[in-house]
C-alpha cells in the first residue's frame, strides 16, 4: 500500500506532521507525529509557584491566557486558595472572549479552506451571491455591489500573483463542492474576520493589559483593580465599552458565522459520516458561576455513548511515551502527571528522511490516557458532555443546527460534527458574555470591588509540601496543570494540554490517538492532492508550537525549522512510497 507523508500541516499553529497508508482511495492507517521539542516545565522546577502563570503562558502564542488561567487554578488547588466573585467574573469574560475571537478565526483562516475553493469564487456572479447572502441572513454587508467589489479585489490578487495566503492550496480538487457565489460569500467573510478579530479582542487589552499573554493574573484572583473614580482601573467607561465589543462580537457570530456555517454544511453532509475517531470524549467542564455550577458540563463519554456521562477523576490520567521520544524507567506502564517526568531522548531518523520509522518512537508527544482511554478533547467534547448531561442552552443550541441540517446527533461523531459543535458553542459563549459583563456591573453599583484573595499569598502560611490540579477548558479542549510544592518552590511540574490529548501517538496497547483514529477510513480523490486528510487534521483545530528546536542526547542541535509567515504554503510538502 502507497504510503504518503504531509509535512508540514500548514494553517494550525506549531509544526505537525500526518502520515496516512492508502489503498483502494481511502486511509487505511495514520500517525501523528509533532516535530517539535520545547522543554517548559523543566525550566518551572525550583521557582516561585506564584509566578508559574506568567511562563506558562509561553507554552503557546495562541493559547496564551488558557495557560496562565490553568496554572494559577493549580497553585490556588494546593494552597486551598478561594478567590473573589469578581475574579471568578472576570476569569469567565476573559476566557469566553478568548473562545468567541480563537473559533471564528479558525472557522475563516484556519478551516474555511478545506471547504471553500477561493479559485471558483471568480467566476461568481455577484448579483446572485447578493440574493444568497440576503437569504440567510440580516448582516448589511451583502449587496451585488459589495460582492462585486470583493470579486474584484480578489481577481487583483490574482493577477498580480500575489495572492497571500491563498496562494498555494488544492484550488478545483473533486472534494469542493460549494457553488461560485457561497464561495465568494465566503471569501467576503474571510476578509471580514479579519478586522472583526482584530477589533473585538480589545477586550483582551481592557481587562488585561495586552494581547497575547495578559498580564493581569494573579494567585488568589485578579490583578485588574476596580475603581469607578480611576481611568487606570476598571469603571463604569470601562464597562460600557466592555458591552459595546460584546454586542460586536454577537452580532458577527449570528448574522455570519452561523449563517455560514448552516448555509456551508448541507453541501458536505456526507462528512457527518466521516472522521469519527476514538469515540471517547473527555471535558473538564468550565465558566463557574458563584455558587461552583459549571455551564459547560465536566464528564467523559465512552464508545460515543450518549446515555451516560462518567464523572473525571484526574487521580486517572496517565502520560505514556512508548511511542514518544522522552524516556521513563518502565515504558510499559503510563505515569500520573504528579509523578510525570519531561526526559527527553530523540531517537528519530537524522534528515533528510522520508518516513518515520513507526512502529518504533515518532513524536513529541506523550499518549495521554484516561483510565487507560484514548480521549477526543475540544468543542465537539464539550457540547457532547453537555449534551448528554441536559445542559439546557446546548440541547437547544444543538438540536437547532441539528434540526436545520436534518440530521441527528450521531452525525456530531465526525469531521463535519467537530465544525458544528465550535461554531454552536461560539453562539452559547457569544450570549454570555454581555450577562457575565452586567454581573460584574452588579457587584460594582453593590460596593463589591474585591478582585484578589490574599491571605495566602505569604509564602510563609503555607504547608512545607502541597499538590494542586489546575484544569480548564480551552478553546482546544480540556488542559490540565499539575504542580507539586515543596518548601516553597515548585517541585514538579506537568502540563497535559489539548493538542496532546488529540495528537496522541500509539499506546503501549496499540491503541491510536484521536488525530489518527480520525483519519482511518478517509477518502482520497487524489493522493497527490490530500485536501480530504488536512480537511480531517484541521477540524480537530492543531496547536502544537511555535517554532522547532530539536536537540540530541548530548544537547547538540540537529534541526531548526522556523514558519515566520501564517501565510507560508497552504500547500505542504508531500512525500510517497509504494
Amino acid at each position: 500500500m502507497p504510503k504518503l507523508a504531509i509535512d508540514p500541516i500548514s494553517r494550525i499553529e506549531g509544526h505537525l506532521r500526518i502520515e496516512v497508508q492508502i489503498d483502494e482511495g481511502s486511509v487505511k492507517d495514520a500517525w501523528a507525529s509533532s516535530t517539535m521539542f520545547r522543554g517548559v516545565e523543566l525550566i518551572l522546577k525550583g521557582r516561585d509557584p506564584r509566578e508559574a502563570w506568567a511562563i506558562t503562558q509561553r507554552f503557546c502564542g495562541v493559547c496564551t491566557t488558557v495557560h496562565a488561567f490553568s496554572s494559577v487554578r493549580a497553585v490556588e488547588d494546593a494552597l486551598k486558595i478561594k478567590i473573589p466573585n469578581n475574579a471568578r467574573i472576570l476569569r469567565n469574560i476573559i476566557e469566553a472572549m478568548q473562545f468567541v475571537q480563537d473559533h471564528v478565526i479558525h472557522f475563516y483562516h484556519l478551516h474555511a479552506l478545506d471547504w471553500v475553493d477561493v479559485v471558483s469564487a471568480l467566476s461568481a456572479d455577484p448579483a446572485a451571491t447578493s440574493k444568497l447572502a440576503q437569504s440567510i441572513s440580516p448582516w448589511p454587508k451583502s449587496s451585488e455591489t459589495y460582492f462585486k467589489g470583493v470579486k474584484d479585489k480578489l481577481a487583483v490578487y490574482v493577477n498580480s500573483g500575489q495572492l497571500g495566503p491563498f496562494a498555494n492550496a488544492y484550488w478545483g480538487h473533486p472534494a469542493y463542492k460549494l457553488p461560485p457565489e457561497a464561495n465568494l460569500m465566503a471569501v467576503a467573510h474571510y476578509l471580514e474576520a479579519l478586522d472583526w478579530q482584530r477589533d473585538v479582542i480589545r477586550a483582551h487589552a481592557l481587562l488585561g493589559s495586552k494581547n497575547p499573554h495578559l498580564q493581569t493574573y494573579l494567585v488568589g484572583g485578579m490583578a485588574t483593580p476596580i475603581d469607578l473614580n480611576s481611568q487606570a482601573a476598571i469603571n463604569a467607561d470601562t464597562v460600557a465599552m466592555l458591552l459595546e465589543l460584546f454586542k460586536t462580537a454577537k452580532t458577527f457570530v449570528d448574522q455570519v458565522y452561523l449563517p455560514d456555517l448552516l448555509a456551508i454544511a448541507p453541501f458536505y453532509l456526507d462528512w457527518a459520516g466521516i472522521g469519527g475517531g476514538v469515540g471517547n470524549f473527555l471535558a473538564y467542564g468550565e465558566y463557574p458561576d458563584k455558587d461552583g455550577n459549571l455551564y459547560f458540563s465536566q464528564g467523559f463519554l465512552l464508545n460515543k455513548d450518549l446515555s451516560k456521562v462518567y464523572p473525571v477523576d484526574h487521580n486517572k490520567i496517565t502520560e505514556e511515551v512508548s511511542h514518544s521520544w522522552y524516556e521513563y524507567d518502565d515504558e510499559s506502564k503510563g505515569l500520573h502527571p504528579y509523578d510525570g517526568e519531561t526526559r527527553p531522548k530523540f531517537t528519530g531518523p537524522q534528515p533528510p528522511y522520508d518516513f518515520l520509522d513507526t512502529d518504533k518512537k515518532y513524536t513529541w508527544m506523550k499518549a495521554p490516557r484516561l483510565d487507560e482511554h484514548p480521549m477526543e478533547v475540544g468543542p465537539l467534547a464539550r457540547m457532547l458532555v453537555s449534551y448528554a448531561s441536559g445542559q439546557k442552552d446546548v440541547v437547544d443550541t444543538v438540536n437547532f443546527v441539528l434540526g436545520k441540517l436534518g440530521v441527528g446527533p450521531e452525525a456530531l461523531f465526525s469531521t463535519l460534527g467537530r465544525t458544528a459543535a465550535r461554531c454552536i458553542e461560539t453562539v452559547l459563549l457569544a450570549n454570555k458574555l454581555n450577562e457575565w459583563t452586567m454581573e460584574l456591573a452588579a457587584n460594582i453599583k453593590a460596593g463589591d470591588i474585591d478582585v484578589h484573595e490574599g491571605t495566602l499569598w505569604d509564602p510563609e502560611t503555607w504547608p512545607a509540601e502541597a499538590k494542586g490540579w489546575g484544569h480548564i477548558e480551552a478553546p482546544r479542549g480540556a488542559l490540565g496543570h499539575w504542580i507539586h510544592i515543596k518548601d516553597k518552590k515548585i517541585l514538579n511540574y506537568q502540563a497535559v494540554v489539548p493538542s496532546t490529548w488529540n495528537a496522541s501517538p500509539r499506546d503501549a496497547k496499540g491503541q491510536l490517538g484521536p488525530y489518527e483514529s480520525a483519519l482511518i477510513g478517509t477518502p482520497i480523490a487524489d493522493p497527490k492532492m490530500p485536501l480530504e486528510v488536512l480537511r480531517t487534521v484541521h477540524s480537530f483545530d492543531p496547536c502544537i508550537a511555535c517554532g522547532v528546536h530539536l536537540l540530541d542526547a548530548d544537547g547538540r542541535e540537529l534541526y531548526e525549522v522556523s514558519v515566520d509567515s501564517p501565510t507560508i504554503a497552504a500547500s505542504p510538502l508531500l512525500k510517497f512510497r509504494s
